[in-house]
């Protein structure tokens, strides 16, 4: 297989490779994120894309999440879970390119955009309901994950990744109805997030309010299926 850099711009794919897309989803503004960078040069040139890059021959598809989440895009050690492989024969102009996506969540109130490199030209992020022109099957990509982050909400904890450590039972109930797409009944949401025994009050009040709010945190910082 030889191809160009990514720092050259694109190059031709002389025979099949794999790819790896990084779909970082967050919390912000009241609403569901995509981060998205914006390619400067080659045949998708001023369009958006994920971060993504190929997989290299010393790597797992793992290895290469890691890279691209820490190179492209500053971040490490976050939720993060392989999503999909996305192999249609016209996905990519280049030539015949297949990628595994992977899914990851972030606080981005605790994320600061980084400098993005030579090959893209911006880095922002997007409401996934308000995405800007595409390039290859991105939006096919975000549209997958978004169903699967809605699924996946209903019977674990993963939205810990979307919430500081500290947080309201106000502040959990509107990462859900955000994810969802809905509003929930107060008392059925906090009868139903009780049952689930993920939560444990941190002792700590919020008083941003006019009436003090107890702050909760996860129990456990990594993902739990809940029955």
């Amino acid at each position: 297989m030889k191809i160009n850099t990514e720092s050259k711009h694109l190059g031709v794919v002389n025979g099949p490779a794999l790819a790896v897309d990084a779909l970082i989803f967050s919390i912000k503004d009241n609403a569901l994120q995509v981060l998205l960078l914006k390619i400067s040069d080659g045949p998708y040139k001023d369009k958006w894309a994920l971060p993504g890059g190929l997989a290299q021959l010393s790597e797992t598809l793992d290895d290469t999440i890691v890279r691209i989440l820490k190179d492209k895009a500053g971040i490490k050690k976050l939720y993060t879970e392989q999503l999909y492989t996305f192999s249609d024969l016209n996905r990519d102009c280049r030539g015949r390119i297949v990628s595994t996506a992977y899914m990851s969540l972030v606080d981005s109130g605790v994320y600061n955009l980084k400098t993005v490199e030579e090959y893209y030209s911006d880095i922002a992020w997007f409401p996934v309901n308000k995405l800007p022109v595409l390039a290859f099957d991105h939006k096919k990509i975000i549209q997958y994950g978004i169903a699967r982050l809605q699924n996946k909400i209903e019977y674990s904890n993963i939205a810990y990744s979307l919430l500081p450590r500290e947080f309201t039972l106000a502040d959990i109930q509107k990462v859900y109805e955000i994810i969802l797409g809905k509003k929930l009944d107060k008392r059925n949401f906090r009868k139903k997030i009780r049952m689930f025994d993920i939560l444990e009050e941190s002792g700590g009040l919020d008083h941003s309010a006019k009436r003090p709010a107890r702050l909760y945190r996860f129990k456990k910082q990594s993902l739990l299926f809940v029955k």
